[in-house]
């Protein structure tokens, strides 16, 4: 198994941690990117959107209002919506100084032509599934594309696929997502990621998290177990900040944990072949056991049944020729404890 591709979704909660820190957002988000390359991620992933294009004003929230208050999507998208292109062009500046990859989600055509030149992989939004005259837009920019497809059936992935592929886009996966803020364990659903395996064996097959982050990072080390290439959750420095997405966010510790969890399962998984193994070697030739005498013999005498045990090493003859050792000369004398090899039969 390789380890997959680990995606830190910042989102847009640096805005909230410039607050709390009393920093500009562009000096948050920086901190967000470093953090992130800190705790060994492989890309870190924005949001690039403007409320007033992204959904209608009285849009009514599908969160947990208990955590995030705001009432409207259009209210909050608009608290959230500052960067542009100017922006996002440093974050990805300092992404690349950093070695870490940057990608954002674009929900708009102005924000999925401008990030054309930013990133290698286009991250598209479950919410955008079935918004087919955009995966059309974006597939014709030529880059990879990773779509989420939460909140769908089978059909509308099969349906956004075709679309994307008669866009001639090259590279497609597929996360497997449910589209819940915080997604309870019990739906997280993680056999989908099989289901998406078996039906696209063509493709990528990863998964975007809602779960909330636990102790042992067991949930995506689960995702990764049934065959997630690519995983995504959302990034917070502060588990604690009321918002956004911070709620349902693992911090760098969460992430750290999670890919060390990786790294071990990665290690230990070897090979389907099943063979010796070289640090084997040594133990299967002194565990295993070789037939050896009872008793003295003389050179001449016929070998019985009664005259062998199998003992440690396996050294000598095996245990599983006794038949053939049965009813056969020692040519040697021989004293008992002896193993015996075939040149002394």
């Amino acid at each position: 198994m390789n380890k997959p591709y680990i995606i830190a979704e910042i989102g847009v909660n640096f805005y909230d941690t410039a607050r709390e820190l009393n920093i500009t957002p562009l000096e948050a988000a920086k901190k967000y990117i470093y953090e992130a390359k800190q705790a060994g991620i492989d890309a870190v992933k924005f949001q690039s959107y403007k409320a007033d294009t992204i959904v209608s004003k009285n849009s009514p929230a599908y969160w947990d209002t208990t955590k995030e208050p705001t009432k409207t999507q259009h209210e909050l998208f608009l608290k959230f919506d500052h960067f542009n292109a100017a922006e996002y062009g440093q974050l990805c500046k300092y992404s690349k100084e950093l070695g870490i990859d940057f990608m954002s989600t674009p929900f708009d055509y102005a924000s999925a032509d401008y990030l054309a030149d930013m990133v290698d992989i286009f991250k598209i939004s479950s919410s955008d599934l079935t918004n087919h005259p955009f995966l059309r837009y974006i597939a014709a920019k030529g880059k990879p594309i990773y779509l989420s497809v939460g909140a769908s059936y089978l059909s509308e992935v099969e349906e956004a696929v075709r679309v994307l592929e008669s866009a001639d886009c090259k590279e497609i996966c597929l996360l497997h997502c449910v589209l819940s803020y915080p997604c309870k364990n019990e739906d997280a659903n993680l056999n989908m990621i099989k289901t998406l395996k078996k039906v696209f064996p063509e493709f990528k097959i990863g998964y975007s998290d809602h779960t909330l982050p636990d102790e042992t990072m067991t949930i995506l080390t689960t995702a990764y177990l049934y065959g997630a290439e690519v995983i995504e959750k959302h990034f917070t420095l502060d588990k604690t900040l009321q918002g956004n997405d911070h709620y349902h966010a693992g911090d760098p510790e969460d992430f750290a944990r999670a890919i060390r969890n990786f790294d071990l399962i990665t290690k230990i998984s070897g090979q389907e072949k099943k063979e010796v193994l070289p640090c084997e070697m040594i133990p299967r030739r002194e565990a295993r056991r070789s037939l050896v005498l009872t008793r003295d013999m003389k050179k001449g005498e016929v070998i019985t049944e009664k005259d062998l045990i199998a003992k440690r090493p396996g050294t000598g003859i095996s245990p599983k020729d006794i038949k053939i050792v049965i009813g056969r000369t020692i040519l040697c004398d021989a004293a008992e404890d002896t193993i015996l090899t075939w040149e002394m039969v």
